[in-house]
């Protein structure tokens, strides 16, 4: 029987959710991995047995905590972490590397955060439908793409409700409203000239009182996230279509493509031109 399933997701184009490598295993007693720090959100449940997370908190101090079957724990990106599993009860878990856009926002909803990583469910139903999506996805790697990120979606959507308190404050509900009011309007008008201002003002809200709650619930500032947005948007079109850099330029909202490129060069540390001579499907 085998003891381990491991899958590399063939694609990187999807841009608000993505997959990148997936599995399950039934650990060797005491197998650990670490210390060592991802790059994106890496999330595992625990199916059986029970083993030990070390993980820094946002402070850069580290915490141990014991995690057991019907539980799970978050790993973020670019946190230092060190999983061990139990020596006489090592754990079975499957997990799911995974992010995009709306990826802080996520576990956010879900309350976890490199301060407070383990996952408690508080349906039993929907953790085990969350468990059976993870499995699903760690089963069928040969999938095509959309089937998997559909499968990706209905997992992070019994992660968050399985996870979530129903009773979240009216402070909470309405700063979650707005947060989606804005990226609403950015993905719908990233492509014109909007500033942090316009995107405020759709809301309702002044820029000061909305710039704070949006980095408070997505972990970036409306200006960083904007940005980001247009340059994943750029980086998809100079993939796989054959635009010029001047017309891909005006399509994420920058009318001057000088100022495209070193906003490009600037997230991605090469020019538009360079990176697409890299990353181009050839057809």
């Amino acid at each position: 029987m085998k003891e381990l399933l491991f899958s590399v997701f063939p694609s990187e184009n999807f841009v608000d959710f993505s997959l990148y490598q997936f599995g399950w295993e039934r650990c060797l007693p005491s197998k650990s991995f670490g210390p060592a720090a991802r790059t994106h959100y890496l999330f595992h449940y625990v199916i059986s047995g029970t083993g030990t997370l070390n993980a820094d908190d946002s402070s850069g101090h580290t915490h141990s905590y014991q995690v057991k079957s019907g539980q799970g724990f978050m790993i973020f990106p670019e946190q230092i972490t060190m999983y061990i599993a139990d020596e006489k009860l090592p754990w079975e878990y499957v997990w799911i590397e995974f992010d995009g856009l709306h990826a802080k926002e996520v576990a956010t909803f879900a309350g976890l955060s490199p301060n407070s990583p383990v996952y408690h469910a508080h349906s039993h139903d929907l953790r085990e439908t969350m468990m059976n999506e993870m499995l699903y996805i760690a089963q069928h790697g040969s999938m095509p793409s959309f089937h998997l990120i559909g499968h990706l979606y209905l997992f992070l959507d019994a992660l968050t409700r399985s996870i979530s308190s129903t009773k979240l404050s009216t402070g909470g509900r309405l700063r979650d409203f707005y947060v989606h009011e804005a990226i609403a309007f950015i993905e719908q008008n990233f492509q014109n000239d909007i500033s942090v201002e316009n995107i405020a003002d759709n809301c309702g809200l002044n820029r000061s009182y909305f710039s704070k709650i949006f980095r408070s619930a997505i972990g970036r500032t409306p200006q960083e996230f904007l940005l980001n947005y247009r340059m994943t948007k750029a980086a998809e079109l100079l993939k796989l279509t054959h635009l010029s850099v001047s017309d891909v330029s005006k399509a994420v909202g920058y009318d001057n493509p000088l100022h495209f490129s070193r906003a490009y060069k600037n997230i991605y540390g090469i020019s538009p031109r360079g990176w697409r001579n890299q990353n181009k499907i050839m057809k």
